[in-house]
């Protein structure tokens, strides 16, 4: 907080523990504060960074002509000094010449001299700010900043008095990293696994044959490949070959009509063999289809492209001029270029390609006994679906991560294995296994934008958490986003987004903005009597100023002993401060 506190005496009202003895040096106040009500709280920023900006009033003739007068804020907790603070120095005229004449003529070094700030006026009253930015220690989220003021005269005597300045509050640590990673509810549906496949044989025949000569060019290889690819289909009991299409295509070079009905021929031929080796009966060589169509001049051209004929250039013109045209009328103009021998014997095919398509239905499993059971043995035989239920069923952490593994195996863009998988590895604080799962996918859901934006939180990259969840429109991001927004001190922004929701998180955070009667409407519904709830309950009841409540919350909240520590120093709780009860509740040992 960056408000300038004017302070203005020793007799503030919020003095803890009595001031330190020593010697009086006048017997005017250093400071009264202008206040209202209440004590100057100091919230530190998202760096657990305080930003000191006090100005006090030294009043008139305070300081002694011989004196010099050190003023040295200081970080409290409890009875404990945790830290202290570049002091600042003023001198009285006759202090300071005395000090002049030690540097010069005894070379004696002044520790303070960098501190020393000479009164404007004498000894009039006058104003003397005090800025500074300083870091509070690991661990410290609340405490008091006292000025600890100190005189120097003849040097046989010092006097000490402190001033309590303002209280360090910080309600942000109590709140819970409850990261909301919805893992979506899915209702498993049996449905058909139908899959589907594709390739291509290049294939070598006589001219105008339609035969396969196993012995030609590498025909036996080509063949063999679509079978060993079709028969382990065949022959699994878990899967039935619905369809096997397989399509001729026909030569550029000659009449369009003839190829075609040439290069169905050749498809039949390669049906024939295939349903022979497959050894496949009537009713299995139905599944069979076949068909042709021309394979046109663009595999010529490519060709050519590539190979840098500088008559690629002729030939692309031919088809874009006749685009609309067949391929007979396509070859009458090729034929009349030039180079149309050398394109004949350069870049014609001396094979011809059959491609084929081929679709197959894996049986469904409907039980979860099933589903276990073939689980181990054949995976490859589910589909996403059933294997999702798998892991369902898995009792394990690690068992489970091993299916959604395995889901990612044969479905690498699967958002739900890869969002669930992510979720156990984030809960096991596997940060960076958990993004590299996230960040393979294609594509990012807001599902799972808002589960990678987590793996930033829990890391404590607030900043890059925040820019991947601000625009997405899910609770569970907007309660993240508050939550991110609280860790990065924008406590107006975080309430405004936790708002709707009610737990311990969005009650703390009602209270950082002193929203207090919304504090206590989401306390009223919440069915928590944690140690944390009921501190936060006693922080409500502080500011209601209700006893008893305050006192039985805190009662029970103090079986924590960090809370019971937190609370020596909680700026809500000074009106209490000195009753024996508040006391004997946060002294006492456990």
């Amino acid at each position: 907080m960056g408000k300038k506190k004017y302070l203005y005496g020793l007799a503030l009202g919020l003095v803890a523990g009595g001031l330190f003895a020593g010697c009086a040096v006048t017997g005017q106040p250093l400071a009264e504060r202008r206040m209202t009500s209440g004590p100057y709280i100091l919230t530190p920023d998202s760096t657990n960074r305080l930003q000191l900006d006090f100005v006090f009033h030294i009043p008139e003739n305070y300081i002694k002509k011989r004196n010099r007068l050190i003023v040295t804020p200081q970080l409290c907790h409890g009875p404990e000094v945790k830290e202290e603070y570049l002091p600042v120095v003023l001198d009285a005229p006759v202090f300071r010449q005395k000090m002049l004449r030690k540097q010069v003529l005894e070379q004696e070094t002044d520790p303070y001299e960098a501190c020393v700030r000479k009164p404007e006026r004498g000894n009039q009253a006058f104003h003397l700010p005090y800025r500074q930015t300083v870091q509070l220690p690991e661990g410290v989220e609340n405490g008091r900043i006292v000025a600890v003021v100190t005189t120097d005269g003849c040097g046989a005597c010092t006097g000490l008095d402190t001033v309590e300045v303002a209280f360090v509050q910080n309600l942000v640590p109590l709140t819970e990293d409850t990261w909301r990673l919805p893992v979506e509810k899915r209702e498993f549906v049996v449905r058909p696994k139908v899959r589907e496949g594709s390739g291509e044989a290049r294939l070598q025949f006589a001219i105008n044959q339609s035969d396969i000569d196993l012995s030609m060019g590498d025909n036996r290889q080509e063949m063999e490949g679509m079978l060993h690819t079709l028969q382990p289909i065949v022959e699994d009991t878990l899967a039935v070959l619905d369809t096997v299409t397989i399509t001729g295509l026909a030569s550029a070079d000659g009449s369009s009509a003839y190829n075609t009905a040439l290069a169905r021929n050749r498809a039949l031929s390669a049906k024939n063999w295939l349903a022979g080796e497959l050894d496949l009966d009537a009713a299995g060589r139905q599944v069979f289809r076949v068909s042709s169509r021309p394979e046109g001049w663009q595999p010529v051209l490519l060709a050519m492209t590539a190979a840098g004929d500088k008559d690629s250039v002729a030939v692309k013109n031919i088809l874009e001029t006749y685009g609309d045209k067949d391929e007979d009328v396509h070859e009458r103009y090729i034929r009349r270029l030039p180079c149309w021998n050398r394109i004949k014997k350069e870049y014609l095919q001396k094979d011809r390609k059959v491609a084929y398509i081929y679709t197959y239905t894996m049986k469904s499993f409907t039980t979860d006994a099933q589903l276990l059971a073939l689980y181990e043995s054949r995976p490859d035989a589910f589909n996403e679906e059933e294997l999702l239920r798998v892991a369902a069923l898995k009792k394990g952490g690690e068992e489970k991560m091993e299916v959604y593994r395995t889901i990612l195996t044969y479905f690498p863009q699967s958002e739900a294995a890869a969002s669930d998988y992510a979720s156990i590895l984030i809960n096991e604080g596997r940060l960076k296994e958990a993004r590299e799962v996230l960040t393979s996918l294609a594509k990012h859901s807001p599902l799972v934008t808002n589960m990678l934006a987590a793996t930033h939180a829990y890391a404590h990259d607030y900043e890059k958490a925040a820019e991947l969840l601000q625009n997405i429109d899910l609770p569970s991001a907007k309660y993240n986003l508050g939550l991110v927004k609280a860790r990065q001190r924008k406590l107006h922004e975080a309430y405004a987004l936790l708002k709707p929701f009610v737990d311990l998180n969005s009650a703390i955070i009602a209270l950082s903005v002193n929203e207090n009667n919304q504090a206590e409407k989401v306390l009223e519904r919440l069915d928590d009597e944690s140690c944390k709830a009921e501190y936060v309950r006693a922080l409500l009841a502080a500011r209601l100023h209700k006893r008893s409540e305050f006192y039985n919350h805190l009662e029970a909240a103090c079986r924590d002993n960090r809370l019971r520590k937190r609370a020596v120093d909680e700026p809500d709780f000074v009106p209490y401060k000195k009753d024996n009860r508040f006391r004997m509740l946060v002294h006492r040992k456990h």
